[in-house]
């Protein structure tokens, strides 16, 4: 009996719930249904005052049609930025996988990408703050301090010149150029901001920026300060920007074999056996005794003492049971150009790297991994800046005797320069070479054939590696300028010449050498009447 009396009251109880529900719901219907429309829905319907008619709902339907255009603009413009920030979302989620690592710098990281954005614009405000933007750094030295470079539309005036550079250019570098025009256009966004501006301000171009100066901490980002004419004279505009560089992003991990990667060095000659004699020497060291992952083409022209260089290839194959090496044989004039695509050509085994080199340079075992590792069949070609060693009579000349050749071969600015304008000196593959034409047989003589055919790597899809290298060096020699060159070779050659030499502060010393050698007698006067 109890059992019925529980489940009847509960039945009951589920009832009223039900009614109570019912009644509720009838009454929310009930006040929509009675409220009046509010002022916006009025608006939608014709008034007492207003046209009536057909013209009353033609009006009421071009704004029902402009309310839905509106609406539907506004949706789209919402899906838009969703789009957007789903592309934003995803894309931070991809490089927080590349930045992020395990323990073993594998895994990817497990952060949302909201916090994945929020580091890194904190990192990115972090390098404004440590950068020398707002407030001075305390440096040890002059020689710490990092100068601004200048430019203007047209021009940028540098400090940091070498040889291919000048103290003013114009940038051609494409990164350089487009970096100045980014400033300079971020900079006139800023100051024709409508927010930031009266109505009646005049707006701002190219033509009023004045001068600009940049510089790069290397670590930290660029500051940009750009000057603009002002509205009234004597007034000027100055924007200050700063470019952050972003976090280190691990792009590529990948393992390297170079156990069986064969160098073939190809040497284009004309006589000069004595330099040859020392360029075997440092062959048989560096390639033989240390390396022996090489083989030598030497591509010989004329007859002329042409018994003495085979006779110095058989002494070091004998020496050092060397047999990796091909000696080929052409008449005509020397050409460096043809004895080059003649030795990579002649080659006949599978995809190999060429070493295009000359009689007058000296490299380490180091060099030849460098070269190794700075090319990759149908991706990349190296092409090093080698150290041109100044002439040691002149470096030397106040010392009792010239050091051994191993002892000049210093890094150093009294003894040489980075050798930035010359493209002799490459590495690259067989295919590549073939690939990309060879060289341009048609240059006789000096100089040429390897600007052409560096220029044809650049207008290629190929990465050309260019960078200074330790373990690479140009040795002196005197270099004679011959009359049958071209006009355009004759001033090459006559460049390389000048260069070769000395440092300034060297050739200073040689061309006032008078002036201090009388000065050097007048002390020893002074020196001498003191004493007596």
């Amino acid at each position: 009996m109890m059992m019925v009396r529980r489940g009847l009251l509960a039945w009951i109880s589920r009832v009223v719930v039900l009614l109570v529900l019912l009644c509720c719901a009838i009454s929310v219907l009930y006040m929509l249904a009675c409220t009046p429309k509010g002022d916006d829905e009025q608006l939608a319907l014709p008034r007492a005052n207003s046209p009536t008619g057909k013209e009353g709902y033609q009006a009421v339907l071009q704004e029902w049609e402009e309310q839905h255009r509106n609406y539907v603009s506004s949706l789209k413009r919402q899906i838009a930025q969703l789009k957007e920030e789903l592309q934003e979302r995803s894309e931070q989620l991809r490089n927080g996988q590349y930045q992020a690592s395990d323990a073993a710098g594998l895994g990817p990281d497990r952060s949302p990408p909201e916090k994945t954005q929020a580091d890194l614009l904190a990192f990115l405000h972090s390098q404004v703050d440590k950068a020398e933007v707002h407030t001075g750094v305390k440096l040890a030295t002059e020689y710490a301090a990092v100068p601004f470079d200048s430019f203007t539309l047209q021009k940028v005036y540098q400090l940091e010149t070498g040889l291919t550079r000048h103290p003013e250019e114009k940038p051609v570098r494409k990164d350089k150029r487009d970096e100045l025009v980014e400033a300079i256009e971020s900079a006139l966004e800023t100051l024709n901001n409508p927010a930031e501006n009266s109505p009646n301000h005049r707006p701002y171009t190219a033509s009023d920026f004045i001068e600009g100066i940049y510089r790069t901490e290397r670590d930290k980002g660029t500051l940009y300060e750009l000057t603009f004419k002002g509205d009234h004279k004597h007034e000027f505009k100055r924007l200050v920007l700063f470019r952050p560089f972003g976090p280190i992003m691990k792009v590529k991990k990948e393992k390297l074999n170079m156990a069986n990667t064969l160098i073939n060095v190809i040497v284009p000659l004309a006589k000069r056996v004595d330099k040859f004699r020392q360029f075997m020497q440092n062959f048989r060291e560096m390639c033989i005794e240390q390396d022996g992952r090489v083989h030598l083409t030497v591509v010989y022209f004329g007859k002329e003492e042409i018994n003495e260089v085979k006779g110095i290839l058989e002494n070091t194959s004998k020496a050092a049971n060397f047999r990796n090496f091909t000696f080929i044989q052409l008449n005509g004039e020397f050409s460096r150009g043809k004895g080059l695509d003649v030795g990579a050509r002649f080659w006949k085994g599978s995809n190999v790297l060429l070493f295009f080199c000359d009689v007058d340079i000296y490299f380490t075992s180091e060099f030849l991994n460098t070269c190794r590792l700075n090319t990759q069949p149908g991706k990349k070609v190296f092409y090093p800046v080698l150290f041109s060693q100044y002439n040691p009579g002149i470096i030397y000349g106040h010392h009792d005797a010239v050091p051994p050749l191993e002892q000049q071969l210093v890094i150093k600015k009294e003894t040489g320069f980075w050798r930035d304008f010359g493209f002799g000196m490459t590495c690259q593959y067989r295919s590549d070479f073939i690939n990309i034409g060879g060289f341009d047989l048609d240059i006789k003589g000096w100089g040429g054939e390897d600007v052409h055919l560096y220029r044809k790597y650049l207008h290629s899809n190929l990465i050309v590696v260019r960078t200074p290298v330790r373990g690479l060096f140009h040795l002196w020699h005197e270099k004679r300028c011959v009359d049958e060159l071209s006009p355009e070779q004759y001033k090459m050659c006559m460049q390389s010449k000048a260069m070769n030499e000395a440092s300034h502060g060297q050739l200073g010393m040689l061309v006032f050498r008078h002036e201090i050698e009388a000065h050097l007698r007048k002390q020893k006067q002074k020196t001498s009447s003191k004493k007596t």
